[in-house]
């Protein structure tokens, strides 16, 4: 058994150190892209699904009685739009 003790660490030089850094940082800044990148798909998803289950109801009847249709489309294009704009 040796009686030499290291503490776990080893020396860098400066360039070595900010390189570390800089990396360290492109990760923060990736994974804070694909964090909202994931959340904008999660929020796309949660409101398609209530349109897709609606068109499922009742699959025997032929027709779907959908008032004020053109007006509930253009408000669901509207929301798709600022969901997918990040807003």
């Amino acid at each position: 058994m040796s009686d030499i003790f290291d503490f776990g660490f080893t020396a860098v030089d400066e360039s070595e150190l900010e390189a570390v850094q800089k990396a360290t940082n492109q990760a923060s800044v990736e994974y804070d892209i694909a964090v909202a990148t994931q959340e904008k798909v999660d929020r796309l998803y949660n409101a398609i699904i209530p349109l897709l289950s609606n068109l499922k109801k009742n699959p025997e009847k032929e027709y779907i009685l959908w008032p004020n249709r053109l007006q509930k489309v253009e408000e669901f294009e509207s929301l798709l739009l600022s969901i997918y704009q990040g807003e």
